[in-house]
């Protein structure tokens, strides 16, 4: 059983892109939605991405904080593509940047298409209390603010939140499923 430990951020500013080593483009639904998952009639996300090349389904658990179960398969990009079509909600596209700081890697995803003006960075860690340095770039943490998570934003994306949505960042709006 995979168990990642992953925590989100906002960042204050650009700094990240200099320091950046690759970027993949992404494309990912899922095949629930959020309202489910936050109804508690399904306890996971079930997600497919296309990630450059690679096509992968993925399950994560619900559960309150950084750390979930998570299993994850690869599957054919063709086949992808044809679960995309199945998928509910919008479909989620971002460049993901991968930034290397003090001995951890950083993914900060450039959110597109419904989702473009979002950039969210995260780290996964080998525990929870694991100690880390924070880029001067990283601003406030997101990890339990449900609306920045992919599950979320694929139900409601970033275009149709409210101005003070955007500005305030409300870290007891939900669940940090997904």
């Amino acid at each position: 059983m995979g168990i990642e430990i992953e925590r989100k951020f906002l960042p204050r500013n650009d700094g990240w892109r200099a320091a950046a080593h690759k970027v993949v483009p992404m494309a990912q639904g899922y095949l629930n939605d959020l309202a489910l998952v936050d109804s508690g009639a399904m306890q996971a996300s079930v997600r497919v991405r296309i990630e450059g090349d690679a096509a992968f389904l993925n399950i994560k658990s619900r559960e309150l904080g950084a750390r979930r179960q998570e299993f994850e398969y690869p599957v054919p990009v063709a086949e992808a593509r044809a679960l995309l079509q199945l998928c509910v909600g919008g479909l989620v596209e971002k460049h993901r940047h991968y930034v290397e700081h003090a001995g951890h890697l950083w993914e900060v995803d450039e959110f597109l298409g419904d989702n473009a003006g979002l950039v969210v960075a995260e780290i996964e860690l080998d525990a929870e209390d694991a100690a880390f340095t924070k880029p001067d770039w990283a601003g406030p943490e997101a990890t339990h603010a449900q609306r920045y998570y992919n599950l979320a934003l694929a139900s409601r994306p970033f275009s149709q939140w409210r101005e003070d949505e955007r500005q305030a960042l409300d870290l007891k709006d939900g669940h940090g499923c997904c």
